[in-house]
């Protein structure tokens, strides 16, 4: 494939995080810096002659906290109709700003979840200039491939790690070469799809420098955004974990691939010399293994006294003395996600724990004075009214300050998708940015209707709720 050679005037890349939650309502947003667009930009800004920008669109200043009830109900009403009204706000401020920075080429992260609103994007940029280039990448790429391509507005895919393909593919777009030759893509020949090989990951993360280091030059109203949505990082990439529903390894792969404890130091020693001292790491799992999670804690113990921080973590790792660590290192909260309290549920989704073992690892978590939020999940294609009345006790039981519930959904081009295509249970016409963790469409049961899974599932919403009451954040499961 040859793209016309993009006018050296205007060699402007714009990245953008469509909208998701911001598509609910005014007041719901994602309160953060997206960090593979922070990445992203960090790349083009270091190693090319590129000018870039971010603009995260589903970002909004005020978020209101959020409700499950809210988002499977009149807000997921709000969320239909704004997707389907071109005329709605938020388009419109997406397109100000299209016509506003005149880039030559866009990237577009998507997640399954918000494909439609990257499709709508894609159409506005080609309405505003045909000749402008459309790059998706992220999660739903990664994961289907060349499938995107049967969209007219999108023009190439990136599949897998973007930061060394973007680099690559630019100054191709720039002087309109062949793509052949750039790994980790899928664009067009003539009218058939064509890929390049996948590109390896990045073996040597600490390379890849501090993400938010540009922010105050590429993030589109930057001013606007509190302080703690820049305290998001990673400390590794790949999870060697194997959950049926878990897509991230379309992106990262199951290979860890862990930056130097020193370098997570030397981030975090940054972030809080522009004011942060709160932080959440975004990993799939802390630490991994014991070693790396032991090592980076002595780190941040040494290198990062006084500052506060939060992660999500696998039960099989909560030991006495990973625990201890994390708190010295001053760890204030722990995400453990437990997903079902059936034991019968957590095997057949590979979580690689018991129920028992869960609730042992919430009491170590909150003994030790740590703050706990659970993640549970119901609507697996097994469940039944048993597995279901199983977790709605748990939840009842456990001993944590918050719970986050979502429902099964199975996302393109993953296992947990191929699976529930095997058994029929894939609507004919799938539109995924209607199957989300919170639609109340999602029913993917062989044993349950979704007459009789909603019914369950609100019951379990109305547990969530109560439990939830007492302690409301503003902590927004990833669309």
């Amino acid at each position: 494939m040859t793209l016309m050679a993009a006018d050296r005037r205007t060699k402007r890349l714009l990245l953008i995080e469509p909208p998701f939650y911001r598509l609910y309502g005014e007041r719901y947003g994602l309160v953060k810096y997206p960090l593979s667009l922070a990445y992203l930009s960090m790349a083009v800004k270091e190693r090319t002659d590129w000018e870039v920008r971010v603009l995260n669109a589903d970002f909004a200043a005020a978020s209101d906290p959020f409700d499950i009830t809210y988002l499977t109900g009149e807000g997921f009403r709000h969320y239909t109709e704004n997707l389907e009204n071109p005329a709605a706000g938020i388009w419109q401020s997406i397109r100000s700003a299209l016509v506003e920075y005149q880039p030559s080429a866009i990237g577009i992260s998507v997640k399954s979840s918000s494909l439609a609103a990257a499709y709508q994007i894609a159409g506005m940029v080609k309405d505003l200039n045909r000749d402008a280039i459309v790059i998706a990448g992220g999660p739903h790429p990664s994961a289907t491939g060349p499938e995107m391509l049967g969209n007219p507005h999108i023009d190439i895919c990136v599949a897998g790690e973007g930061e060394r393909t973007l680099v690559e593919l630019l100054p191709a777009i720039e002087r309109g070469i062949p793509l052949q030759d750039v790994p980790g893509l899928f664009f067009r020949n003539g009218p058939h799809p064509e890929g390049t090989p996948r590109r390896e990951p990045v073996s040597n993360l600490d390379a890849l420098g501090y993400p938010c280091r540009y922010a105050r030059e590429v993030l589109i109203g930057y001013e606007d955004y509190p302080r703690s949505a820049f305290g998001y990082l990673f400390a590794t990439r790949g999870c060697p974990n194997h959950c049926l529903f878990c897509g991230s390894r379309e992106v990262w792969g199951r290979k860890t691939r862990f930056r130097s404890p020193q370098h997570v130091a030397g981030e975090i020693a940054y972030l809080r010399s522009i004011g942060l001292n709160s932080f959440h790491f975004d990993d799939d799992t802390f630490g991994v293994n014991n070693a790396y999670l032991q090592n980076l804690c002595r780190a941040l113990a040494r290198h990062c006294p006084s500052i506060e921080w939060s992660c999500e973590i696998h039960v099989q790792l909560v030991k006495e003395e990973n625990i201890a660590l994390m708190k010295m290192a001053g760890c204030k909260m722990i995400q453990l996600g437990i997903e079902s309290g059936n034991n019968g549920m957590l095997a057949k989704v590979r979580k690689g724990f018991t129920i028992e073992e869960a609730l042992a690892a919430s009491r170590m978590i909150t003994g030790r004075g740590i703050r706990l939020h659970t993640f549970f999940m119901a609507g697996f294609p097994w469940e039944t009214q048993k597995t279901l009345l199983d977790t709605k006790k748990v939840i009842e039981e456990i001993e944590c300050e918050k719970i986050i519930y979502s429902l099964f959904t199975p996302y393109p081009g993953t296992e947990a998708f191929r699976l529930c295509q095997a058994e029929g249970l894939i609507p004919e016409r799938y539109l995924p940015s209607l199957f989300g963790h919170q639609s109340p469409h999602n029913c993917f049961c062989k044993h349950l209707s979704p007459e009789q899974f909603r019914t369950l599932s609100r019951d379990i919403e109305e547990t969530v709720v109560t439990r939830n009451r007492a302690g409301r954040e503003n902590l927004l499961p990833d669309p």
